[in-house]
């Protein structure tokens, strides 16, 4: 499921991370075609969760996912505002990116909202290595151990995180099959996100970085 470490990821988001929900960008990782890239704090579109509350200012897009899968972010705080903003902008663009797969959507205005030019022309590559092969995500995906780091006068900044894909899987959107990582895959995959604040205040993807067997 991470974004580039498995089969279907866009081992190059410009690095793609690795299960059949791996996404983005891999740092030498095998890429596979099957990585999901997301997390969030609730189970589906549902519940009000996280990102509802992120909705609100920049005019920041809402993002439901379905209960068919559940990202969920463990201690996905900070001590410090600055840092809690580039947290919470990270996380939105991690369920865009999944509720644009899952809607089978490359062109999602609301992973374009939390990218720049660079970073969606990189998660499009990651979406459409499911889309183009018929693929949707399901089950759960958790994302843990974020760490925020400001640079350049918090402008821009590093979020980095880990998931967990052992309970993640794809779903044939035709023929229904549900596929899991190989035997013997590391489920955790570590991942980098270089990220940077617009004009309007929200801070965006501009790459993404992934290795499988990255976290603790």
């Amino acid at each position: 499921m991470a974004r580039s470490a498995l089969t279907i990821t866009a081992a190059t988001f410009t690095a793609t991370a690795a299960l059949l929900l791996t996404a983005c960008g891999e740092g030498g990782d095998d890429s596979s075609s099957e990585d999901i890239k997301g997390a969030d704090t609730g189970a589906g579109s549902s519940s009000p969760s996280a990102s509802a509350s992120a909705a609100a200012g920049a005019g920041r897009p809402e993002i439901k996912l379905p209960s068919s899968f559940r990202l969920t972010f463990e201690n996905w705080t900070a001590d410090d505002p600055a840092r809690q903003a580039v947290l919470n902008d990270g996380r939105e663009q991690l369920r865009a990116g999944y509720a644009a797969i899952i809607a089978d959507n490359p062109d999602s205005e609301a992973l374009a909202f939390y990218d720049t030019e660079a970073g969606l022309s990189q998660d499009r590559e990651w979406i459409k290595s499911y889309t183009d092969k018929g693929l949707t995500v399901i089950g759960e995906l958790p994302v843990f151990e974020p760490e925020a780091t400001l640079f350049a006068k918090e402008t821009k900044a590093q979020l980095r995180y880990c998931t967990d894909e052992s309970e993640a899987r794809t779903k044939n959107r035709k023929t229904g099959k549900v596929e899991a990582n190989p035997p013997g895959t590391d489920p955790k995959v570590a991942y980098t996100v270089t990220m940077q604040k617009n004009d309007q205040g929200v801070w965006q993807a501009v790459s993404t970085e992934s290795k499988r067997g990255g976290c603790s």
